[in-house]
């Protein structure tokens, strides 16, 4: 990361990971951006006096790494891919800096809203226990047979709105695994918005608007599943592949 970026980043306004909590929005609405992390700076510094960043133990950006499940003819990412509007992800998700893991349950209805349900579990579980089996079809009321698919790493900034319940995070660094097939996504980054409903005037939207930056929609688990699964079918994501690759050349 380029000092710039870390001297805007550490002149950001704390907020705690216990204030953050009161805007958790489980149940939301998220807006996805891409762009070149070069272009990262000139974002926090547009809106840097309405924003605070978390800090956890003098740590602004956080490590995050992800187990992702799916069914053996990964039913969640051709869901995706052929654009079922009612979706599931599943995963565990460990944030390095608290020792905190967790089983996560994403659903997205019908609406376009995303409900997130989890518990926290005591570390990566490549066999699911009877807990989190159990976790998992109270939550989609469906039995799926699942098993460990693709694990993913990355950066990650979170930013609070001072004035509305919005939070904004940033992932950098991504990076996917399965055994010894290994993909980066180096100068990606990854800005979603996240609302009650999506708000045009958020101080955020507006000046990714500025920089002729729209929303896109981006899916982390499947650019991962298509960049180590050759089998996969992805003809409704090349044109998402193709864009990222050329953001980032």
């Amino acid at each position: 990361m380029k000092q710039e970026l870390v001297n805007i980043i550490d002149n950001l306004k704390p907020i705690s990971l216990e204030e953050m909590e009161t805007v958790s929005l489980m149940r939301r609405t998220d807006t996805k951006f891409v762009i070149h992390e070069k272009d990262l700076a000139y974002v926090l510094l547009s809106i840097k006096d309405n924003y605070r960043i978390l800090d956890i133990k003098g740590h602004r950006v956080l490590t995050y790494s992800s187990l992702y499940f799916d069914t053996p003819s990964k039913k969640f990412y051709n869901d995706h891919h052929n654009q079922k509007v009612n979706r599931t992800k599943i995963r565990m998700r460990k944030y390095v800096e608290t020792d905190l893991c967790f089983l996560e349950v994403k659903q997205k209805d019908g609406r376009g809203k995303t409900i997130k349900t989890r518990i926290p579990i005591n570390d990566f579980e490549t066999n699911l226990s009877n807990t989190a089996l159990d976790f998992i079809q109270d939550t989609t009321k469906k039995n799926f047979d699942l098993e460990p698919v693709i694990w993913n790493d990355f950066n990650r900034i979170t930013l609070i709105n001072r004035n509305s319940k919005e939070r904004l995070t940033i992932d950098l660094n991504l990076s996917f695994k399965v055994n010894n097939s290994f993909k980066t996504y180096n100068n990606l980054v990854i800005i979603e918005v996240k609302q009650e409903r999506f708000n045009r005037s958020s101080s955020v939207v507006k000046q990714l608007k500025l920089k002729q930056i729209n929303p896109y929609k981006f899916s982390k688990y499947c650019i991962g599943m298509i960049s180590i699964y050759n089998e996969l079918k992805y003809n409704r994501f090349k044109e998402k592949l193709i864009r990222i690759n050329k953001l980032i050349a």
